[in-house]
């Protein structure tokens, strides 16, 4: 686990602060930046067009790079990044460093995907998967405690500076590593194909069931996942409600994953992915027709559902395809699983902005979401289903 530890460090930094710390800090830094809501729109959209830039950069050319030195470099560029955010003041500029920080962010955990996939035992691969994955959970509970500690006396300047000095930390700590892990040997060797080729690529993943309802899934993921991320504080802000319930929510998210990366991850490795999936699922699409129910009482409930569910999904994703493909050919799948992320993220951020500016609240959005995390819960019934029928016509055959 201690290799799965230090991964879950680089998903801190580079999706818990690069993607995720501004949209906990956007309204605060609103009083110092003019940043409109069409800005924030803009800026959701974009950063998800660039995770699925990434991502497809990645699906391309992973096999040919080689993964450890695309986690020091893509963790490397993030810390810079970071760094910088408390130095802007442009609009413009801020969005093209959280456009850089979104690819970033795809990329290295491609490179992950690959990396754990070659060192992890079969029998623990989505564990360890899904405990890396957690590290995001890590970074929103640490945003939040930015928030509700470090920004009230210090400044939000200071919360991106924090975030640069634990990336540089994190960096070394990798470094360290990997130059100890690429001595060793794989783990496992596996007969299946190491690569698919890209001509190829996508017509696999058509014809494949797991890998086609993993990039579907991923496109409700985004969908679904990025909207109440990205407008979570300015909807709770529209309520007036007070800053602090921000606080507590982003915090008791972190601290869902946490433990939900490897509740989860040993819940899919001991039974089904399945299974694993329908849990998060089903506890995500609970909380947050709560949370439309009554804003201002089940915001820490949500944010305790989306714990739950955002943070181990990638991780039992990932494992789920690792138990029919190579490593290589996980990394590229996860790739385009990211990719449709990403549409389904700027999708539904465009629409949450224009929902915002044409009726001047978010309430819909959240309908929305909720109806689209539901999706996704029946989704996995019929996967569940067609899987047991086959089971079944299997075990008639024997």
């Amino acid at each position: 686990m201690r290799v799965a530890a230090v991964f879950g460090l680089n998903q801190i930094v580079s999706h818990g602060f690069g993607l995720f710390l501004f949209a906990a800090l956007v309204p605060l830094m609103r009083e110092s930046v003019a940043i409109t809501n069409w800005h924030i729109a803009a800026i959701g959209a974009l950063t998800q067009l660039s995770y699925l830039a990434g991502a497809l950069l990645l699906g391309v050319i992973g096999n040919k790079v080689c993964s450890t030195r695309l986690v020091l470099t893509t963790g490397s560029l993030t810390t810079v990044l970071l760094y910088s955010m408390s130095q802007l003041q442009s609009p413009l500029i801020i969005t093209s460093v959280l456009v850089l920080l979104a690819a970033s962010a795809s990329i290295s955990w491609g490179a992950i995907v690959e990396i754990l996939g070659r060192h992890a035992k079969p029998e623990r691969c989505a564990t360890h998967l899904s405990f890396a994955s957690s590290g995001t959970a890590w970074g929103y509970g640490l945003n939040g405690l930015l928030i509700l500690l470090v920004v009230p006396t210090l400044g939000w300047q200071r919360s991106w500076q924090i975030a640069a000095v634990f990336g540089l930390i994190v960096v070394l700590f990798t470094w360290r590593l990997l130059t100890k892990l690429n001595r060793q040997p794989s783990t496992h060797t596996t007969s299946v194909q190491a690569m698919i080729p890209v001509s190829q690529l996508f017509s696999t993943i058509i014809r494949e069931r797991t890998a086609l309802f993993a990039c579907v899934v991923s496109f409700l993921l985004g969908f679904s996942t990025m909207p109440f991320a990205n407008w979570l504080s300015t909807y709770l802000n529209e309520m007036q409600l007070p800053d602090t319930l921000g606080g507590y929510t982003w915090t008791i998210a972190g601290v869902t994953g946490m433990f939900a990366g490897v509740i989860t991850g040993w819940i899919a490795d001991r039974t089904s992915h399945a299974t694993a999936l329908m849990i998060i699922f089903s506890g995500f699409a609970l909380s947050l027709m709560a949370f439309v129910y009554d804003p201002t009482q089940f915001a820490v409930l949500a944010g305790f559902g989306y714990g739950l569910m955002y943070f181990p999904v990638w991780g039992i994703l990932a494992g789920w395809i690792r138990q029919s493909f190579s490593s290589t050919a996980t990394m590229q799948i996860c790739s385009i699983c990211m990719v449709t992320f990403g549409l389904g993220g700027a999708l539904g951020n465009l629409l949450a902005g224009f929902i915002r500016d044409a009726t001047g609240s978010l309430a819909l959005v959240y309908i929305i979401v909720t109806t689209a995390v539901s999706f996704m819960v029946l989704l996995t019934l019929l996967i569940m289903r067609a899987s047991s029928s086959k089971d079944s016509k299997l075990s008639l055959t024997v």
